[in-house]
């Protein structure tokens, strides 16, 4: 095989039949959520050059080069074939106001990106995992910069892009476990990878039975059992990593032994696994499905604590997990000391118990009152969290809006808040 020719040219300089290696700028500018491709679609090339991206790298070992010109200048610099680079270092704790609007802009990219690798699994297309590092490095920078932002955010979706929206939160999530672990930028990419690709398996499942709106029959479920097994065979053929590889095959695992697809236990199963399994569950039983609606955030934290008390979690990941989130993760619907219900607004990491909250409706007018914003931790506050409370008894239409803001649910294509 060649060796690849690189060479940086201007979008107006591109032609079709040209190979696309790299596109430059930020990633959020970009047409498309992936390049290096044959540029062979009119359309393709006209979204190019109508986008702010004004340069990119093509491989002329792949596909056409730039025209010599009539006196032609020294040719462009050849670069080598590197990997992709890891994100630019980020600012700690960057404000959750900040960091929502991006973070917003963020998952809806992501949502199509992650349509599309779901769409060329299901025509039975080799896939290129390679190409999901660039949007695993936007998310893994992201929660970096914010570790609640880009999470809660993508905990918000319908039960009709809960396939695709549900690989992006475990990709956050992953990171944001991985985070709070300790590692660093590169290892929680590849944690992120893991998680974004951890349900390719469903691609190939029959639509009707992953949709379905009821209970699954005997017969039904044992089909969906096999989706870690197709999903391995799949990311196998496409070159995934070996954490990628992992997390597909045993996130349904168990260290108590009674998960699938093979029943492992204890030490069997890799720590990245045994993360898999965490992120994917929260992210399943926060979010609304077709048979039911999702469960509040701080109910499905004890939850998990409980079932984990009870083998199906590793129980320092799943420690490491709450840390990360909170208690009351972000979007929690909480009954203060007050009768005072308020959503939480965003972490104190220092004090998990004690986050900063939005109150906004007092159970004992059964009225709403004006917006407050409260650091529970700050010194002098009087109040505190007294309970959960579930939105699905409370059937508020605005909690959403409350914590995360209309301009970031506008940028994700929802508007207001879920009631379950």
């Amino acid at each position: 095989m060649p060796a690849p020719m690189l060479k940086k040219i201007a979008i107006q300089d591109l032609r079709l039949g040209m190979h696309l290696h790299e596109l430059c700028g930020p990633w959020l500018d970009h047409p498309f959520w992936r390049s290096k491709f044959v540029l062979n679609d009119a359309a393709d090339l006209a979204k190019l050059r109508a986008s702010g991206i004004r340069e990119c790298w093509i491989d002329s070992t792949k596909g056409l080069d730039v025209e010599a010109p009539a006196a032609a200048p020294a040719p462009a610099p050849v670069r080598p074939l590197v990997e992709a680079a890891a994100p630019a270092a980020a600012p700690q704790n960057c404000p959750m106001n900040d960091e929502l609007a991006r973070a917003a802009q963020l998952v809806k990219q992501s949502r199509a990106a992650v349509m599309s690798l779901f769409n060329e699994a299901r025509m039975g297309k080799t896939m290129n995992t390679s190409q999901c590092s660039e949007l695993v490095g936007e998310i893994t920078s992201s929660v970096w910069r914010n570790p609640s932002a880009l999470v809660s955010l993508a905990r918000l979706k319908t039960h009709d892009d809960y396939s695709y929206m549900h690989s992006v939160a475990v990709c956050a999530l992953m990171v944001s476990l991985s985070r709070q672990l300790g590692h660093g930028e590169a290892q929680a990419r590849d944690a992120g990878l893991a998680g974004l690709l951890h349900d390719m398996g469903k691609a190939l499942m029959p639509l009707e039975v992953l949709n379905k709106p009821g209970k699954l029959t005997d017969a039904e479920f044992d089909l969906i059992k096999q989706h870690p097994q197709r999903g391995h065979e799949l990311l196998q053929r496409g070159n995934a990593s070996a954490a990628a590889l992992d997390v597909c095959l045993h996130h349904h695992e168990r260290p108590d032994g009674a998960g699938y697809p093979f029943g492992l236990s204890g030490e069997a199963l890799t720590l990245q696994a045994r993360m898999g399994a965490v992120c994917d569950v929260y992210d399943a039983i926060t979010s609304n499905r077709p048979y039911k609606a999702g469960w509040d955030p701080a109910e499905s934290i004890a939850r998990m604590a409980d079932w984990a008390r009870k083998g199906q979690f590793d129980r320092p990941v799943m420690h490491a997990f709450v840390t990360s989130l909170g208690i009351y993760p972000t979007g929690s619907l909480v009954r203060l000391h007050s009768g005072r219900l308020a959503v939480v607004v965003e972490q104190n990491a220092a004090a998990l118990a004690a986050p900063v909250v939005k109150v906004f409706f007092s159970t004992k007018s059964q009225m709403p009152v004006p917006l407050e914003l409260l650091d529970l931790n700050q010194p002098g506050c009087s109040e505190c969290i007294q309970a959960r409370e579930s939105n699905a008894v409370w059937q508020f239409k605005h909690l959403d809006e409350l914590w995360a803001g209309r301009e970031a649910l506008d940028k994700m294509g929802r508007t207001g808040g879920r009631a379950g």
